[in-house]
């Protein structure tokens, strides 16, 4: 996901997550590592999923964490919130969740989030974790391979600054606007789809021009099935 606003009732990207659950009343784990665990983030996610037909549940690793790999291991889905995605990677890691997630992924569980929680899950990211200039950052946990920028839309450095990082040799990939999502699938990218109709996903990679690269050719790469 791109951005939000999200962790509301009735914000319908929330709603794509549970449908696309293994099971019927899934068990939803949410992470807010990349706000440390924010109290707010935590009531918020609460409010937007206890009315939802799934089981809430989860994970601090700030503190005294409780077996986080074994409660991503019940979970159908996970929701990772949005903030410092370096800032969340490293305790990740730390407590073996990048392992973990990786295992959910291959036994077909839904991972998703917004910002710091799309940027993850690719080979490198579009980030502002280390100061308000934004960067590429080629650490992410590798489950979808390119890159990946949000807040297309919605934050006006995203899009000159990812089409200038992929020109110079960052991996192509995808951007979302906010309110809008990619859905990806062991064999690549399967759809998107958004909350509000003038939001997409684009694809994002170089093309040569008489011997040459041109900045980065953006396009959208669907408007999937909109969520006006």
């Amino acid at each position: 996901m791109g951005g939000g606003p999200l962790l509301h009732a009735e914000a319908r990207l929330e709603d794509e997550l549970l449908r696309l659950a293994p099971s019927e009343r899934p068990v939803v784990c949410f992470l807010a590592t990349a706000v440390g665990d924010d109290a707010g983030a935590l009531v918020s996610f609460y409010e937007a999923f206890a009315p939802r037909d799934c089981r809430p549940t989860h994970i601090e690793l700030f503190g005294m964490p409780d077996d986080p790999a074994g409660r991503i291991a019940e979970a159908d889905v996970v929701h990772v919130h949005g903030g410092n995605t370096a800032n969340m990677l490293a305790p990740w890691r730390l407590h073996g969740v990048d392992e973990a997630l990786t295992a959910a992924w291959r036994r077909g569980a839904v991972l998703g989030g917004w910002s710091a929680g799309g940027c993850c899950w690719f080979d490198a990211f579009v980030t502002d974790s280390f100061g308000p200039e934004l960067r590429g950052y080629g650490k992410g946990l590798g489950l979808v391979s390119g890159s990946f920028c949000p807040h297309y839309d919605g934050q006006a450095e995203r899009r000159p600054t990812y089409e200038r990082l992929v020109a110079d040799g960052f991996p192509p990939g995808y951007a979302a606007d906010d309110g809008a999502a990619a859905v990806f699938g062991a064999d690549g990218f399967v759809e998107a789809i958004t909350q509000r109709g003038d939001a997409s996903v684009w694809r994002v990679r170089t093309r040569r021009v008489a011997g040459r690269a041109d900045p980065a050719a953006v396009n959208p790469a669907a408007r999937g099935r909109g969520r006006p």
